[in-house]
């Protein structure tokens, strides 16, 4: 089991974490452990492009959340099945000018007492920079090992050969620089790629599922062990997502498809009972799924001290 806890520690022992930013817990025998990457702050448009401003604002309100721009979180996790130690997802990395709180994921590792070099599988839900920009950062180049296996959906490696942003509502500077780091992560990591169709089993009891939508090669993961499930569902889901499942998030690349493979997973999560983590919900974003009338409800687990 990972050698953490969940709680906070006395000034002095770990003086450069006010808070916590990781989260331990298990999945039957998979031990699994949820680490924020920091926060990235985005203009509050980006959350709903198909509705009225009016209406936005007012969730916006009922939310106590800012009118003009707010933190997304960032969260990537760390999964142990067996002899094997598999990173999903890699974060921002710090490359980016204008993002200070995020990029975290490397230095709470260490602290978790977690090597990079022991990494033997790495998984990518899907090719944006605040995914795979972890992973160009030169730290964490040398210190991963070579032979490392990187999954990833073949239809995400051909989207970006070519990618299409026609759909998309992103800040102006945005596209060009997710161009860029999927270029840049194909160019520097092609020869550790395991690519897989559709579904693919990394280690006992995790498993990588295409969804697409908010990319045409957008995938989740799920762990299941004695009859416990947990699924990574990447960028399927955001915050506003439990209230208004329909409403557009200005990253999806396919939103009408986005939109039903977000509902999809939220009726799935909502009959099995199990967990959810995603990478855009708030630290930990450990929690169940309830269906309430044509909207979800989000229920977060108790911390377990």
């Amino acid at each position: 089991m990972f050698a953490v806890d969940n709680t906070t520690h006395p000034a002095g022992q770990q003086p450069e974490e006010l808070v916590p930013s990781r989260y331990a817990l298990q999945v039957g025998e998979i031990d699994v452990l949820v680490v924020s990457d920091g926060v990235l702050p985005l203009p509050t448009a980006t959350m709903a492009t198909n509705v009225a401003p009016a209406d936005l604002s007012a969730w916006l309100d009922r939310m106590y959340m800012p009118q003009e721009a707010f933190d997304w979180p960032l969260n990537v996790m760390v999964v142990r099945s067996g002899e094997q130690l598999i990173l999903v997802d890699a974060g921002l990395g710090g490359q980016y000018a204008g993002f200070p709180r995020a990029g975290l994921f490397p230095q709470r590792l260490k602290a978790a007492g977690i090597d990079l070099a022991s990494v033997t599988d790495i998984i990518i839900t899907h090719m944006h920079m605040d995914h795979v920009g972890g992973l160009l950062v030169d730290d964490v180049k040398q210190r991963l090992n070579p032979d490392v296996r990187i999954h990833v959906a073949g239809a995400e490696v051909e989207f970006w050969g070519t990618p299409d942003f026609t759909q998309t509502a992103m800040p102006a500077p945005v596209p060009n620089v997710l161009r860029v780091t999927a270029a840049r992560f194909m160019e520097e990591y092609r020869d550790c790629l395991r690519i897989f169709k559709d579904r693919h089993e990394v280690a006992p009891g995790v498993v990588v599922r295409l969804t697409g939508g908010h990319t045409p090669g957008h995938s989740v993961v799920d762990l299941a062990s004695g009859g416990e499930r947990l699924t990574f569902a990447g960028d399927a889901m955001f915050p506003v997502a439990f209230d208004h499942p329909d409403w557009h998030n200005g990253f999806e690349h396919d939103p009408a498809k986005a939109e039903s493979v977000r509902i999809g997973l939220f009726r799935e999560l909502a009959e099995t009972g199990g967990l959810l983590v995603a990478s855009h919900l708030p630290f930990p974003s450990v929690g169940h799924v309830a269906i309430e009338g044509k909207a979800f409800r989000w229920v977060p687990v108790i911390w377990d001290f």
